[in-house]
């Protein structure tokens, strides 16, 4: 990711068609270096902030602009990594991802009321999935640039040394150290269909009140994690096990009577969006393992459900 420092006479300045089209690449890669689609807009906007606020001449002298948007933006959400690492560790409750709005129902295909600009939208696939998500929140920042930008992003141990100020082979170790937290957590792929159905069966037991079914669907040593925040009060602990979950979701069906659940996706897999008096009020993630659902993730918290109003 090296960059000119000297101008080079004749070099025009990239125009911002240039410089605008590695927008979507950059959202991609931030939303998977913080886990916050906000945060990563930020991040974004502060790495273009940055390339205006340098003269024409500079600009003109950056060889390659995607590279040196990719080295800033990486090195602005390392920072954001060590202090978002602090914020996390005082968050009453616990902390998940922001899970993407995604305008389709996962059963019908059908179009929901917002539209994404594809210079913005997250590309969906193994790498945002909330299971892998909640993965690279247990790793170190440093651990979690190297990761990403090496095995997702492809970029070269050499290229990342530059970003991280350290060493080639310490780049290295950190992917590698990042790489065994994420196969001792992955259970074996299941089918996007056999997932879908899945959800589906607990989304009728859950509207019918049916225990014995959510107890069936659920694995026994299974885990409910929901967030709090704002005006909406933080669930301290995971709920453990299938049948402490199961009769979790009868009684928040009994408190909110009027409650709509969609199925809708949720970071590229089948999920459920939990409704009242028209406003999404939860979003719910599954990590599912053979037959049974061994996680559920429920973000409540209202500031990273505003891009799902409308959804």
């Amino acid at each position: 990711m090296t960059t000119r420092s000297e101008p080079v006479p004749g070099r025009p300045d990239p125009g911002p068609g240039v410089v605008m089209s590695e927008r979507r690449q950059l959202i991609n890669l931030t939303y998977r270096l913080l886990g916050s689609l906000a945060e990563a807009e930020d991040a974004v906007q502060e790495t273009y902030a940055r390339w205006y606020a340098m003269s024409r001449q500079r600009r003109s002298a950056i060889e390659k602009p995607g590279a040196w948007l990719t080295t800033v933006a990486s090195r602005i959400c390392l920072d954001l990594l060590g202090s978002a690492r602090a914020r996390r560790e005082r968050y009453v409750g616990e902390w998940l991802p922001e899970p993407l709005p995604e305008p389709t129902e996962w059963i019908t295909g059908r179009p929901g009321g917002a539209t994404v600009d594809p210079a913005d939208r997250i590309t969906l696939d193994e790498s945002v999935n909330m299971a892998f998500l909640v993965v690279l929140e247990s790793m170190t920042p440093a651990e979690r640039v190297a990761f990403i930008l090496h095995d997702v992003f492809r970029y070269a141990f050499a290229e990342i040394a530059e970003i991280t100020g350290r060493t080639p082979a310490a780049c290295r170790q950190l992917a590698s150290s990042a790489r065994r937290r994420v196969r001792d957590s992955r259970a074996p792929a299941v089918a996007t269909a056999q997932q879908a159905g899945i959800v589906r069966d607990f989304k009728q037991a859950w509207e019918t009140e049916d225990i014995a079914a959510l107890v069936g669907l659920l694995d026994p040593d299974a885990t409910m994690t929901a967030d709090g925040g704002g005006l909406v009060s933080a669930v301290l602990r995971p709920i453990e096990g299938g049948g402490r979950i199961a009769r979790a979701y009868v009684e928040i069906g009994a408190a909110a009577p009027g409650l709509t659940i969609r199925e809708k996706t949720v970071n590229g897999r089948p999920g459920l969006v939990s409704q009242h008096e028209g406003v999404n009020v939860t979003v719910f993630a599954f990590d599912i393992a053979g037959d049974r659902i061994r996680h559920i993730w429920a973000v409540r918290n209202p500031e990273k459900l505003r891009p799902w109003q409308g959804c």
